[in-house]
């Protein structure tokens, strides 16, 4: 019996569709439609299937949008600027510290099942990432865009770090479910407990290598916002590239000299 592959031109209508930039809803829509007429579906099956998805799924984007206005209205009214503001009042806090602190967290929660305690539209962009420019800006005045980006790279990384390896740890977690069954269909019957015990070491690892990378970046930070600070007020270019951590040509100056 040969193999249908026609229906898998769905798939090459969403790269397509991604790559040239066109409207996620629109790509979705259309590849939900060439794949059933590929696949030989009749009109009112294709329309059925349709029309069941949109049902199930109809109350996903309440869920999706309403907490994303209620971050936006906080957002208007200050939210930002009050977390930069109560993080830069302490003395110790660094963009490190504070992102060392926040990985713990995620991974401990995450490893009990609360995943929706963080994420990027929720916690890294309106509180994290403005907070570790905030305890950057305390310690080192004004910052370049580009430690700007850093940051809030570093920041969305360490909110996926701690996510992803924290919920290798919850017994529930579908991963871990699905492992188990795929290990029962081949003759190997393991406890959900037991591979989630397993992924405590991977996890503590996770922690400690990206522990590590933010005690970097608070050095790097150190080294080269303290050489812009210090270089000759009066060489605009040299302390921006200093700032970004770029190298530097001598200026006029100093090849003068």
């Amino acid at each position: 019996m040969q193999t249908n592959l026609w229906p898998l031109l769905g798939v090459a209508v969403i790269v397509v569709g991604f790559l040239l930039r066109f409207n996620p809803m629109l790509i979705v829509a259309c590849a939900a439609i060439v794949t059933p007429i590929c696949a030989h579906f009749p009109p009112d099956k294709i329309l059925a299937a349709i029309g069941t998805g949109f049902l199930k799924t109809r109350n996903i984007p309440l869920i999706i949008l309403l907490p994303l206005a209620v971050i936006g209205l906080l957002e208007r009214h200050g939210l930002r600027e009050r977390a930069q503001i109560w993080i830069a009042g302490i003395k110790a806090a660094t963009a490190g510290r504070l992102l060392i602190v926040y990985l713990l967290v995620r991974e401990l929660t995450a490893a009990v099942g609360l995943t929706g305690l963080g994420g990027h539209p929720q916690m890294v962009r309106p509180l994290l990432a403005p907070m570790a420019e905030g305890a950057t800006e305390a310690r080192y005045g004004t910052i370049s865009d580009a430690v700007r980006y850093k940051l809030r790279a570093f920041s969305a990384a360490t909110d996926n770090v701690g996510l992803f390896f924290g919920e290798d740890i919850f017994v529930a977690f579908g991963a871990i479910v699905l492992m188990v069954t795929f290990l029962k269909e081949a003759g190997i019957v393991v406890a959900p407990m037991q591979v989630a015990v397993w992924g405590m070491p991977t996890a503590l690892a996770a922690f400690v290598i990206h522990s590590v990378r933010l005690y970097l970046l608070d050095r790097r930070l150190d080294r080269e916002l303290k050489r812009a600070a210090q270089a000759p007020a009066g060489d605009l270019e040299q302390r921006a590239s200093l700032a970004a951590g770029m190298p530097t040509q001598p200026s006029a100056r100093a090849a003068g000299e």
